[in-house]
């Protein structure tokens, strides 16, 4: 069967999900079903992630039936350290600064895969790079220890739909469609991880993310190139498709003012004019940009949904964390396949 069958065939086939607690016992039963071939939610310090053993080619396909993503988007692996990804990446000296400086945390690193990699081709969607993390949250440590696989686990929702900042989030999404969702509170972080691929000298900013490009220029003691800048529309990495992360709703931003039917999502004191929204959230009332980082996936789900026609979003700053919100928001409100 081809690939692209068995993912067809596998999107129509309901499961009967789990819910496990943090705990022994459920780390536990996760680490023994994604050994199995399984399909399991657990958290990271970012979102909610979607696992399945890298390894098992049938495995990284119910990732993309569960998620009905396009399979050229490649998957993120999570490893439990930097020794884990040199088994399946290769290091370059910048590579591995930035490995040792940003691992354990929200930052991922593309580099050329080795030829003798055991992950499966569809998890870099048929590229020559691999897109490598390691996790800081304890959960997802303790099921990358038991499991004994590199595990891969792009954000657990529907592709391109809101990304899931606690279990409750997978599971109105994902019910059905997984194993087992294991609940360890709602992720502190709140944006997707950095991405950032390193060939050699060419090293560029895919994404946006958990940790601010500040932080790795300083380390690099240059400016990074964005794909952002370059024109590069072909996703290379996750999380790279124009219209991502949206929700049903239309998202509409840097808005001053809310129009009839709308939702408003502010940021810091601005009071919008205009009419009175259907259900108002603000991502940090003191302009925090870490805050507020922390809430916007939540905040967007509670907008959606309210029913709101569409989402009117405050302006916010372009700096440190606020360029990954910025980037998420500007995917959320991008135009959609198959919509006007």
């Amino acid at each position: 069967m081809a690939v692209k069958d068995e993912i067809h065939t596998l999107a129509d086939q309901r499961r009967n999900t789990e819910r496990l607690m943090a705990d022994d016992a459920g780390v536990s039963r996760a680490a023994e079903l994604l050994s199995h071939g399984g399909l399991v939610s657990f958290p990271t310090e970012t979102v909610y992630g979607l696992g399945a053993d890298a390894t098992d080619a049938t495995a990284v396909a119910q990732i993309f039936a569960a998620k009905e993503r396009p399979s050229f988007n490649p998957l993120i692996v999570h490893v439990p350290d930097v020794a884990a990804a040199q088994k399946l990446g290769r290091f370059d000296d910048q590579a591995l600064l930035l490995a040792r400086t940003f691992w354990p945390g929200p930052f991922t690193l593309v580099v050329p895969a080795l030829p003798d990699s055991p992950v499966a081709a569809l998890t870099s969607a048929g590229l020559d790079s691999i897109a490598l993390r390691v996790p800081s949250h304890p959960v997802a440590r303790r099921i990358l220890a038991m499991s004994g696989k590199p595990i891969a686990a792009p954000s657990a929702n529907r592709s391109g739909r809101i990304s899931p900042t606690t279990a409750a989030h997978v599971l109105a999404d994902l019910d059905g469609r997984l194993d087992a969702v294991l609940d360890g509170g709602a992720t502190n972080v709140g944006v997707e991880s950095t991405i950032v691929a390193c060939h050699g000298e060419d090293i560029r900013l895919l994404r946006p993310g958990g940790i601010p490009r500040e932080a790795v220029e300083a380390l690099l003691g240059h400016k990074l190139i964005s794909v952002a800048d370059t024109g590069d529309a072909a996703p290379r990495a996750p999380g790279m498709l124009a219209s991502h992360y949206a929700p049903a709703a239309g998202v509409r931003l840097d808005a001053v003012d809310v129009r009839p039917g709308e939702a408003w999502l502010g940021f810091g004191g601005l009071q919008p004019g205009g009419a009175e929204p259907v259900m108002s959230r603000n991502l940090s009332a003191e302009a925090d940009l870490v805050a507020a980082a922390a809430a916007l996936f939540s905040a967007l789900h509670a907008l959606d949904a309210s029913g709101a026609r569409s989402i009117a979003v405050a302006p916010i700053p372009k700096t440190g964390l606020g360029e990954a919100i910025n980037d998420r928001l500007s995917r959320a409100a991008a135009p959609r396949p198959g919509k006007a």
